[in-house]
């Protein structure tokens, strides 16, 4: 046994968006205790810790937090070096001019297993202990990520990405519709279940424009069969204007979603849905199908502010992605960060402060609930396994001082989360074991 001693942050029980407020967990003074299976025993009071377990070994991290660790639902592996590339413009001409040939360099073998440890370095480094993740076209890059992943101990959740069609900028991401299914298959077949389930395979077609009518059939097709193993689904939704007419003009459907029928259920998440109908979010909401929300990289691309009330409103989960590379923000509490403050400025009387327990939802708890993962992570809660970052805010100038200062607990979280920089990030956590980005660059085992 194992006690971590610090102030304990979370959103504690099992409750939905607007009940967060009510289910905010602020312990000044609190200990988590991890069992020797990596799963919490005790959550709560230091001065409350149960005399069985008062032989634990206490690990002293005050004046530091302890937050559950990190979700990230929309996060792309094949643009691990592409945060910030300019030229792009919005998104469809961003695609050909930068990402499409840049993704097109993971056919080397080097470069991707270089990748691979590069991003699973950086998730260390911002304490996202769970992401899903875009895949790269090349099955050899695919197997460098999960091969990383396990081997450092972060979960993972992944599928190669599809596509069959495209411009001449893509020719080198592209397969017949035959071979992307016998590779989707391989790698669920290879890869989905492993390390005790901290590894697990998804069906990600990169977006509707990216395949046919007929390849999303059999994608479909092939999801029906293993949907019951816990397969996921990914792709994207109504990120942009100029995409959403081209998909209605390619397929004739009225809205975006209907390219994906079939493909929809409580493991499917579709990143963005910026711009969807009121039919599209009552489809979603029918179907538990969650929304990767990514303010970030909106931004960047110029596709428009996701309307927060009326989305989540709806119905639909909105977790959190940073879209890396469109995003060019790794740390989740950065993407909160713009997350507050693109809807407290979004126009035509949308705009809205969100409350602080609610922003650490969507980081979290709202993740654990769209990957259907909350019965294992997402808080602090006993019983659940110990993914968890500690937070020193000495690490870093001023943040201590500004923690001091505050007069609530709504205050306090909220400037903790909008404040954090990666340096007060000091311990990262997955089920109980000590996850370092040193051995993550290194390539040693930690």
């Amino acid at each position: 046994m194992r006690a971590y001693r610090g102030h304990l942050v979370h959103i504690g029980g099992a409750p939905l968006l607007a009940q967060a407020c009510d289910h905010l967990v602020s312990v000044p003074d609190g200990v988590l205790v991890i069992d020797g299976d990596g799963v919490i025993a005790y959550s709560g009071e230091y001065a409350r810790l149960p005399g069985e377990l008062a032989d634990a070994h206490v690990i002293d991290c005050r004046p530091g937090f302890l937050l559950p660790g990190f979700i990230d639902t929309h996060i792309h592996f094949p643009q691990t070096y592409c945060t910030d590339s300019y030229g792009g413009g919005q998104l469809l001409d961003w695609l050909q001019r930068c990402i499409f040939p840049a993704e097109a360099g993971f056919a080397d073998g080097e470069l991707a297993q270089r990748a691979a440890r590069d991003f699973c370095r950086r998730r260390i480094d911002v304490g996202t202990t769970t992401a899903l993740v875009f895949g790269s076209a090349f099955p050899a890059a695919q197997d460098a990520l999960f091969t990383e992943s396990l081997r450092v101990g972060l979960r993972t959740i992944s599928g190669r990405g599809i596509q069959t069609v495209g411009p001449e900028a893509a020719a080198p991401l592209l397969t017949d519709e035959r071979t992307a299914i016998e590779l989707t298959a391989r790698e669920i077949d290879r890869w989905h279940g492993t390390g005790d389930g901290l590894l697990q395979a998804a069906v990600v077609p990169r977006f509707a424009l990216s395949v046919t009518g007929r390849t999303l059939a059999a994608l479909g097709e092939l999801y029906d069969s293993v949907r019951g193993h816990g397969v996921y689904f990914h792709s994207h939704l109504s990120e942009n204007f100029h995409e959403i007419a081209a998909v209605r003009a390619a397929f004739g459907v009225r809205d975006y979603l209907d390219t994906y029928d079939g493909l929809l259920g409580r493991r499917s998440v579709l990143a963005h849905g910026v711009h969807c109908t009121g039919r599209e979010l009552a489809r979603m909401a029918d179907t538990g199908t969650s929304i990767a929300h990514c303010p970030t990289s909106q931004q960047f691309l110029g596709s428009g502010t996701m309307p927060w009330r009326r989305t989540t409103a709806s119905g639909v989960a909105v977790a959190l992605g940073s879209d890396v590379g469109a995003g060019d923000e790794w740390l989740m509490t950065r993407v909160l960060n713009d997350c507050f403050k693109v809807h407290m400025s979004a126009p035509d009387g949308a705009g809205l402060s969100i409350p602080p327990a609610q922003l650490l939802y969507t980081a979290t708890m709202a993740g654990a609930r769209a990957l259907d993962l909350a019965d294992r992570v997402g808080n602090l809660d006993v019983g659940k396994e110990a993914d968890f970052v500690v937070i020193d805010p000495r690490r870093q100038p001023l943040l201590a001082e500004q923690l001091e200062r505050v007069g609530d607990t709504d205050a306090l979280v909220f400037t903790l989360l909008l404040g954090l920089r990666e340096s007060a990030i000091v311990e990262v956590f997955v089920r109980g074991r000590r996850l370092t980005a040193a051995a993550a660059a290194s390539g040693a085992h930690p």
